[in-house]
Formats: C-alpha cells, structure tokens, sequence
C-alpha cells in the first residue's frame, strides 16, 4: 500500500513526457476489473498502472491530484472502503 503522494510519483513517472491529458485516472475496489473488463484497457499491449492506497481518503487524494495536474476523469468513484488508483493512456479502443 501507498500513499497518496507515493501512487501520484508513480503514476506520472510511468507517464513520463507524455501529455496526462491523454491518460485517464481514477478509483476502483477491484482496479483490475476497472482496467480491463468496463475501460477494455488492453492488458498486453495497452499503457497502464495502478496501485493500493493506504485508505479510501488517499485513494480520493491521489485521484483528485492526478484530476488537477491534467488526466482525464472525474469524482465520485468507488465507495467508502475502495482503495485502489488506476491509470491508462486513452486510445480508440479504451471506454471512458
């Protein structure tokens, strides 16, 4: 588990000089799920990471951050207890 500055290096590390307008950021219980079934994130080929936040509060905190440096998405994902942080870089093929 991360915290919410810890999950924020990661994922724009793994950006790297790419625009975080081209990602998509956000929280899931099951970011697995997330990824792959309901965004159709390619698991082989397609750009992705995610990462367990320490609580649900950091979960929300990196998300929002991501949100505000300039990835794709919104609040108001998850429930009280979802923990996981997710990003994927956008494509023709993925579903926002």
């Amino acid at each position: 588990m991360s915290t919410a500055q810890e999950i924020v290096d990661a994922i724009t590390e793994h950006v790297g000089n790419d625009k975080y307008s081209n990602w998509y950021a956000g929280i899931a219980a099951d970011p697995e799920d997330r990824l792959f079934g309901y965004h159709e994130v390619d698991r082989k080929n397609g750009k992705w990471i995610y990462d367990s936040a320490t609580s649900n509060a950091s979960a929300r905190s990196a998300e929002d951050a991501l949100h505000r440096a300039g990835f794709k998405g919104g609040p108001g994902g998850g429930d009280s207890k979802t923990k996981g942080v997710y990003a994927y870089k956008i494509t023709s093929a993925t579903v926002e």
